[in-house]
């Protein structure tokens, strides 16, 4: 290990799953040592994000990221030269001053976290550790629930369904092997009963089916039919949970959804939730209402009973996570990488979480790529939960494809919660 400074950071554009550029980044040590690591991007974001940088010019329509390479390739590269790479605190805070702006909008979050990321991964190679070992120590054993996207709509899908992602999730699993395959025969059950009703089998941006359907109350009757062909007893085998990502219906006037301009005022919404809950085995409700709705979170959960989650309302940061800590929003948070934009700083939001008895669930992005950094992440922090799709598409089912190989080596030591995890 000896050498294990910095040489040289340097980045390149790259296409995201959905076509669209994104930055990829590579750290070499004076060791020769040197790893890389991609970003991702989301469609429907929260506003309080850190800020992506994109050119805005004609490339791409405007998606180019050629300013945040060209960030990395040279303000980056002059601060980050000659540290350490294991101290990766440092590495994020010099990169964080550099750019000097709360949201990351100088450098661009995309920059920042592709370096950060692509650290990390060379600090596990200089180690000779695999990555989920290296950031988690001896104590990460713990495999997620999958929490798989199979039915899109929102601004994931070109279709008339207003809840964003109607997931699976094998809560009776003994393992997260067996929670895969459990899950690819409900996929694809799901796929020959929609066909079977005449609907497109087309798939939305995370790899879930996107036909065009009479209410959003259809795709939870068409995923119990689908637990039930695959043979599996929907609630005990299998659970349901929802993104309902309602920051995007929010309007002065209370809520209307996009697609079919249904109206509703706060405590109506909250009444269509319940129903729901009442009436489907649904586990877990993501973004039940706008990105600044605290104390309404807390009545959401106290109404429904179960798992709610912040994603808009919290962007992986742990101020806001704070505001929702004391005023009960919710019991879980979405992690997303690039919403805050370094590592360290995602490792600081999953502590307060953890310490303060929230639940954590790794997430994806909708425009992905075949990093599978967020598996490791996962098993590091013992997350107990990830989102990363539907078993389709490649930069999905990469995920699932590393946490086998981990599981595969942790072996009997490994634990996958289950139910328990929901608790």
């Amino acid at each position: 290990m000896n050498n294990t400074n910095i040489k040289e950071v340097f980045a390149r554009q790259i296409l995201d799953s959905r076509g669209n550029p994104t930055v990829e980044a590579q750290v070499l040590l004076e060791n020769g040592i040197t790893a890389s690591a991609a970003v991702p991007s989301g469609a429907s974001t929260g506003q309080y994000e850190a800020k992506e940088l994109r050119d805005e010019a004609e490339n791409y329509n405007g998606k180019s990221v050629y300013k945040a390479v060209a960030n990395i390739n040279h303000t980056i590269n002059q601060v980050l030269s000659g540290q350490d790479i294991f101290d990766q605190i440092t590495l994020d805070r010099k990169m964080i001053e550099a750019d000097g702006t709360e949201n990351k909008e100088n450098l661009g979050a995309n920059a920042i976290l592709a370096v950060s990321l692509a650290a990390a991964r060379t600090a596990a190679i200089a180690c000779g550790m695999p990555l989920y070992r290296y950031l988690g120590g001896a104590a990460a054993t713990t495999m997620p629930v999958p929490m798989l996207n199979v039915l899109n709509g929102g601004a994931h899908a070109n279709n008339n369904v207003e809840i964003q992602e109607f997931m699976i999730v094998p809560i009776g699993a003994p393992t997260f092997t067996k929670a895969m395959e459990m899950s690819v025969l409900v996929y694809h059950a799901l796929g020959h009963i929609i066909k079977e009703n005449g609907l497109n089998t087309t798939v939305g941006d995370e790899g879930g089916f996107a036909p065009n359907l009479e209410t959003d109350e259809q795709a939870l009757t068409l995923l119990i039919r689908a637990i039930e062909r695959a043979g599996f007893e929907p609630e005990r085998d299998i659970a349901i949970a929802l993104d309902a990502a309602a920051s995007e219906w929010k309007t002065p006037e209370g809520y209307c959804q996009p697609k079919t301009g249904r109206k509703y005022q706060t405590d109506e919404l909250i009444e269509y939730y319940e129903t729901l809950v009442k009436k489907y085995p649904i586990i877990s409700l993501e973004d039940p209402l706008g990105d600044d709705d605290f104390k309404v979170f807390a009545e959401v959960r106290k109404r429904t009973g179960i798992q709610i989650v912040g994603d808009d309302l919290f962007v992986t940061n742990s101020n806001r996570l704070q505001q929702g800590i004391a005023l009960n929003s919710g019991n879980a948070i979405l992690i997303k990488l690039n919403q805050i934009g370094t590592l360290s700083e995602t490792l600081e939001t999953i502590r307060m979480a953890k310490n303060n008895g929230f639940k954590t669930i790794i997430s994806h992005r909708s425009g992905e790529t075949a990093d599978a950094f967020i598996a490791d992440l996962a098993v590091a922090v013992n997350a107990g939960q990830i989102k990363t799709g539907a078993p389709a598409r490649s930069e999905r089912v990469c995920k699932y494809n590393r946490l086998l190989g981990i599981e595969g080596v942790i072996g009997v030591h490994s634990y996958y919660p289950g139910y328990a995890t929901f608790l």
